[in-house]
């Protein structure tokens, strides 16, 4: 019997996904548990597994197109041998496996009715097309039974031409016909790599404008978002444009943090992750929000309006990756010692830069931080992380002169560090008071160790 596989639903969010690689091909067995395919969703890039046991027959979505979820994908058989139509098929035609049709009992149809007469309702189209490329056959009747007749596969010409939504949309942007198209997929279906192949035509001009528009002088290349970037774009947009924000900013003279980073690291072993100047800000961001837990929530839209203050502490931290910027959870910072915040954000990391990060790695933040001392940045404003209710943008450390009690000139280094915060639930003294916590914990290390 053949079973099918469907686009799973990985998330929330999730509406469509994309295959990213078939870890199966068809002709290899099975089993469950088995690494079956990796499937790109709005937040990450993750594998899925086989809950049956059998042989991948087909597979009906290649890598690189976008399905909706619930969608079959590929066909595995269990080899019970008991193979029915595909869904939707029409009276009389048979599975593109070989099955024998069930004789149409009800037919009505006469011995010389050609068999292009049969049903070419969608739903009939949609049966013949995914078989096309393998011999069908249809029922015809004689003497009032019906009898199946092998018919070539080229000659179950389907009624439509097959190709997903997205393909189309993209296929309408970019002024191609389908029709021209020859598709690449399994049964023809024309695939997006079918159209990145194709150049990209003209929109029609406008009845007073000039017959041919001049050529782009800035000899753009369009690079289309994967699901991944058309998620952060939607999110960041959404957060930019309907969010109501301030930002505040405050020095941190980081010194003796820094000379605590250096001792830290002096006595751990060879093969532990080193702590970086970010695990540390973690610690004491997540120290700061439980002192000023205010901070440490989010806006409820429901009734009058509502801050939702969070219980637990878990700090997101921005990371550049291949597929764009993800934000990996750390939970419970506040609980973790500093040499567990290192590990695991280290690992966080590494599953981002192998584009492995799950959607539960990404779930659940409080509070965000981003950090691009690394790159020499001084100072910046961050866009809140929905539904977070704000975001910590952190500077690199710079030597800044500065008076001893004593009044003499000595040098420290310092950090700038920017808050920005959902002015629907924070306030700025509240803002304020968060910042110089911070500050204070930073200027005392000690405490980042309690």
């Amino acid at each position: 019997m053949m079973i099918d596989i469907l686009m799973p639903r990985l998330s929330d969010t999730m509406t469509e996904g994309a295959i990213a690689a078939w870890l199966k091909q068809p002709g290899d067995t099975v089993a469950p548990g088995d690494l079956l395919v990796e499937i790109e969703t709005d937040k990450a890039l993750m594998e899925q597994e086989a809950y049956d046991a059998g042989v991948l027959a087909e597979i009906l979505v290649p890598v690189g197109e976008n399905v909706p979820i619930g969608t079959t994908i590929a066909r595995l058989d269990d080899g019970s041998g008991d193979v029915p139509a595909p869904a939707g098929a029409a009276p009389g035609v048979a599975s593109s496996v070989g099955a024998v049709p069930v004789p149409d009992q009800g037919a009505t149809a006469t011995a010389d009715a050609s068999p292009l007469d049969t049903d070419t309702s969608p739903a009939a189209a949609d049966s013949v097309g995914r078989s096309s490329s393998m011999p069908g056959s249809l029922a015809t009747q004689s003497g009032g039974e019906t009898h199946p007749t092998p018919v070539p596969a080229d000659d179950l010409a389907p009624a439509r031409l097959f190709a997903t939504p997205l393909v189309r949309r993209l296929a309408r942007e970019r002024g191609i016909d389908l029709d021209a198209v020859a598709g690449s997929g399994p049964g023809g279906r024309v695939v997006r790599a079918d159209l990145d192949e194709l150049p990209v035509a003209p929109a029609a001009p406008a009845s007073s404008a000039p017959a041919a528009l001049a050529p782009d002088a800035r000899e753009p290349e369009a690079v289309p978002f994967d699901a991944i970037r058309e998620q952060i774009a939607s999110r960041l947009t959404t957060s930019a444009t309907t969010t109501p924000t301030f930002t505040v900013t405050a020095t941190a003279d980081v010194t003796d943090l820094l000379t605590l980073r250096a001792d830290l690291n002096a006595q751990r072993t060879t093969d532990a992750p080193r702590v970086s100047v970010n695990d540390l800000l973690v610690r004491a961001t997540a120290l700061a929000l439980r002192a000023h837990p205010g901070v440490n929530a989010s806006y409820a839209s429901e009734g009058r309006g509502a801050t939702l203050v969070h219980g637990r502490v878990h700090i997101g931290i921005a990371v550049a990756s291949p597929a764009g910027l993800v934000v990996p959870v750390i939970r419970d910072a506040d609980r973790l010692a500093v040499s567990r915040i290192a590990a695991t954000s280290s690992a966080l990391v590494a599953k981002a830069a192998e584009r492995r990060l799950t959607t539960t790695d990404m779930a659940d933040g409080t509070f965000t931080i981003s950090n691009l001392g690394m790159y020499g940045i001084d100072q910046f404003d961050a866009i809140i992380n929905p539904p977070q209710g704000a975001i910590l943008a952190v500077g690199a450390a710079r030597d800044e002169l500065a008076l001893n009690d004593d009044g003499t000139v000595v040098t420290r280094r310092t950090m700038r560090l920017t808050l920005t915060a959902d002015h629907r639930i924070i306030d700025g003294a509240l803002a304020a008071a968060f910042l110089s916590t911070l500050t204070d914990v930073l200027r005392r290390p000690l405490a980042v160790l309690a």
